[in-house]
């Protein structure tokens, strides 16, 4: 489900998502370990084969802090990066970013940045019993013209329909 803005208002629709994530080789940065999902998700509304939204990033973890990060980027020319915090046993977690942070921020293209500047983005997934998992986000703009922030949210629940191929050191074991 898509809240999204429109000039008479905010619009409520359902869409389709795909969301493809591989696994690949644990990452360092001198002591640090990051382990890593590489991410492709694409959107389209149901019944149409137009892409709705496009999306690639990675999902990375450090067991030594328990932080979790979140980077994706739009061909729209947007890119962020979310951060939080969880244990290896944890079944959700909660991730945000913030304009102007160089830690966990956002970066826009001059047009998005003049029209729908992007103040905040926080992310909660939550992992299922049955396998699936969700997320729940917002996306606060601001808008030009507008004198409050909109909340741009976006939900949904998704199903695993393959195994994930092994990353490259997990096949040379």
């Amino acid at each position: 489900m898509d809240v999204k803005p429109k000039a008479q208002g905010p619009k409520t629709q359902v869409y389709v998502g795909h969301y493809e994530l591989q696994p690949i080789d644990p990452q360092t940065n001198g002591p640090q370990v990051l382990y890593d999902l590489r991410y492709h998700t694409y959107i389209h509304k149901p019944g149409l084969t137009k892409m709705y939204h496009d999306q690639v990033g990675y999902w990375l973890w450090e067991p030594a802090t328990g932080t979790v990060m979140h980077t994706l980027a739009i061909p729209r020319g947007q890119v962020a990066m979310a951060i939080g915090q969880a244990s290896a046993d944890a079944d959700g977690f909660e991730l945000a970013a913030s304009r102007g942070s160089l830690v966990n921020g956002i970066v826009s293209n001059p047009f998005i940045e003049h029209a729908f500047t992007t103040l905040d983005w926080r992310i909660k997934v939550a992992f299922h019993a049955d396998g699936t998992w969700s997320y729940d986000q917002d996306t606060v703009l601001q808008i030009l013209g507008q004198a409050d922030p909109f909340h741009h949210t976006d939900r949904n629940t998704l199903t695993k329909i393959a195994e994930a191929s092994p990353n490259p050191l997990a096949l040379a074991q």
